[in-house]
């Protein structure tokens, strides 16, 4: 699998950054994780949005998906002049149902609710997916293609069950808006450095990248408050591609 990091940052971009956007490859297949503000432009200096073969959406918060929005009029131009055969499969959560309602698109987009629990098979991946917990429903996601595995955290708390759900995943992608004193201070909604730290420690994960970097944050206190659970964690970085 090959992993090219879009956009890393939430629930906003700094000057010049891109809320989350994955673009995930693997034997000729091509999915995108999340379609934050700015992703749209970063994927097409590495693929055609027509080459997409699918976009699966952690959770329905616009720094998660708002790029789909500006997205659906370039496919929608492509079905109806014969560039792509149909409508681009999109998944999402259900709720907020305004929300879900919301992303069907003329021919854009084949909108389908994600089930927690079920599997889809989509080319070369296959996706499991459990709940997190955030403020809207939000998708935790296991993809596998042959012997390879990633984990993408979406936006959640810490919960019981996380550790077990990343368990040995080749790469555990975990969001990590805070650092310990603020979820210590009660702000919910999202990890702290640590504790996706302690979180990739517990499931033996083969490699941890932090994401969702707060704008107005440190990364790279995130960076160290992450290592002293988990030596070997790195930031996510605009741009680059993990081979995993």
């Amino acid at each position: 699998m090959r992993l090219v990091l879009l956009g890393c940052y939430g629930p906003y971009p700094p000057a010049g950054g891109a809320c989350s956007g994955y673009l995930l490859q693997a034997e000729g297949c091509s999915i995108l994780l999340d379609c934050g503000n700015g992703v749209l432009s970063r994927l097409q200096q590495h693929l055609d949005f027509n080459r997409l073969d699918a976009i699966l959406l952690s959770h329905l918060h616009a720094d998660h998906y708002s790029d789909i929005m500006i997205m659906r009029y370039g496919l929608e131009i492509a079905v109806k002049e014969g560039v792509r055969p149909g409508p681009l499969p999109l998944y999402a959560p259900a709720e907020p149902v305004s929300e879900f309602e919301r992303l069907p698109y003329k021919s854009a987009y084949h909108v389908r609710a994600i089930i927690p629990g079920e599997k889809l098979q989509l080319g070369a991946f296959c996706v499991n997916f459990t709940v997190g917990v955030h403020a809207v429903p939000s998708m935790v996601m296991r993809i596998e293609a042959g012997s390879k595995s990633l984990v993408y955290s979406g936006d959640t708390e810490y919960f019981s069950g996380l550790e077990e759900f990343a368990s040995g995943a080749d790469l555990f992608l975990c969001e990590a808006n805070y650092l310990q004193s603020q979820v210590d201070q009660g702000l919910p909604n999202h990890l702290s450095a640590a504790q996706a730290g302690r979180a990739a420690a517990a499931a033996d994960v083969k490699k941890l990248l932090l994401t969702h970097h707060n704008p107005a944050g440190n990364p790279e206190a995130a960076l160290s408050e992450a290592r002293k659970e988990y030596p070997a964690a790195l930031l996510a970085r605009e741009g680059e591609t993990v081979e995993i």
